[in-house]
């Protein structure tokens, strides 16, 4: 028996126009590759598509390769994940299975208060699969409650259980805050749980249970997630052993600054110095700004000629992270005001002229200050549309600009 474990596809996660296909091209690479490896079925644990309704260009890619799979009777079985999921309970997935492009395992009935899974029986290889889709917020967590795990267990057979949840066992600490469940909500005596929904690339046996993987996402969906993975992949899984096959579609270049004690024109140098003997063909290029300046702002940083420098280096795409650059001239303020408006008005007296706006004396700046804050502020009216409320919002603060500047 050889199958393929996929999960967190997340087709159409990224927006940037340079990327935003790559979740799609990844997936297609990874069918492209069972179909090589001549996989019995494919399991997709979650996530195949970031949203309940993808968009049209993406959606059409993703049926095709599928279509290409039932032709060649290599079936796919999948749980919808919490970025499939949609309260009203109709997602693009129902339509894609009605038209009998993979079967959702997530099927069973309520006897008695308690859920009872159904499996569903690969007719190839006599695997035996159930599953229990994941939600937002882990709210799937209530099927596991409610779960009925006697028929599950007394069970026999090769058996496959399909899931989108993180584990508190097996949750990294860098993922502390995710809510996940405990391992003894599972049943017990499955030989592979095929896990989805945490982005982490871990597979191994625990006693009673069996071999619990989760492959990782087939792309990266985050600055974050590039810098720690670097690539995606997925799970070939062939007489019981485990074999992780990469899906590389770009390369990663990764430059970690630090800003501490350094001007802005200083750390401008210091990178195209870093990078003026390197070419960065087909590279995402990642650049994590960190530190207090010795002066100056983090705006002062020219990111626009280090930018420049790359892609004429040839840099598919660059990617900055500067939230955690600080500026002296920013200090931290103490104050004994008791409500909002005192704390507002205080911290912006205190920032006044710190940042040089032309034409404003310091009054004027504080009350164009207020004014903008206030725009900022405003809330969508009962009956607003949200296309009407951000126009109001853009015209107001266009208002205020051309007034004061």
């Amino acid at each position: 028996m050889k199958f393929a474990h996929l999960a967190d596809c997340h087709i159409g996660s990224w927006r940037d126009p340079k990327l935003r296909d790559t979740s799609t091209l990844a997936f297609c690479k990874a069918i492209d590759n069972c179909i090589k490896e001549k996989v019995d079925f494919i399991l997709i644990a979650g996530d195949l598509f970031n949203t309940s309704f993808p968009r049209l260009d993406n959606l059409k890619t993703v049926v095709m390769k599928f279509k290409q799979l039932k032709d060649l009777n290599i079936p796919v079985y999948i749980v919808p994940g919490s970025h499939d999921y949609s309260p009203s309970g109709k997602t693009i997935l129902d339509v894609l299975e009605e038209a009998g492009l993979f079967v959702n395992v997530f099927k069973g009935n309520v006897e008695n208060g308690k859920l009872k899974l159904n499996f569903t029986i690969d007719k190839k290889t006599g695997a035996k699969i159930a599953g229990i889709l994941g939600k937002r917020g882990a709210l799937e967590k209530a099927y596991y409650e409610r779960l009925m795990i006697e028929n599950l267990e007394k069970e026999d057979g090769y058996k496959i259980f399909l899931f989108h949840s993180g584990i508190d066992e097996l949750k990294p600490k860098e993922m502390e805050n995710i809510i996940s469940q405990p391992l003894s909500l599972l049943p017990k005596g499955f030989d592979y749980y095929a896990g989805g929904h945490v982005h982490i690339v871990d597979n191994k046996h625990i006693d009673g249970y069996g071999r619990i993987a989760y492959p990782g996402p087939l792309f990266p969906n985050s600055f974050a997630e590039l810098e720690k993975l670097e690539r995606g992949g997925f799970f070939i899984v062939e007489d019981g052993n485990v074999r992780w096959e990469p899906i590389q579609i770009y390369n990663i270049f990764k430059i970690n600054k630090d800003c501490n004690h350094k001007i802005p024109e200083q750390i401008k140098n210091e990178i195209l110095d870093e990078i003026k003997n390197k070419e960065f063909n087909n590279t995402v290029v990642l650049i994590r700004f960190h530190g207090t300046l010795e002066s100056g702002k983090p705006s002062d940083i020219d990111f626009k000629e280090i930018f420049t420098y790359l892609y004429d280096k040839s840099a598919y795409f660059v990617m900055k992270s500067s939230h955690a650059v600080v500026s002296k001239e920013f200090e931290e303020i103490k104050t004994d005001a008791r409500n909002v408006e005192d704390i507002e008005s205080f911290l912006i007296k205190e920032h006044l002229g710190q940042i040089k706006l032309e034409n404003l004396s310091l009054e004027k700046e504080e009350e164009f200050i207020k004014n903008l804050m206030r725009i900022l502020i405003t809330e969508k009216q009962e009956g607003e549309t949200v296309p009407d409320f951000e126009r109001r919002v853009r015209e107001e603060v266009s208002r205020i600009l051309e007034m004061e500047l």
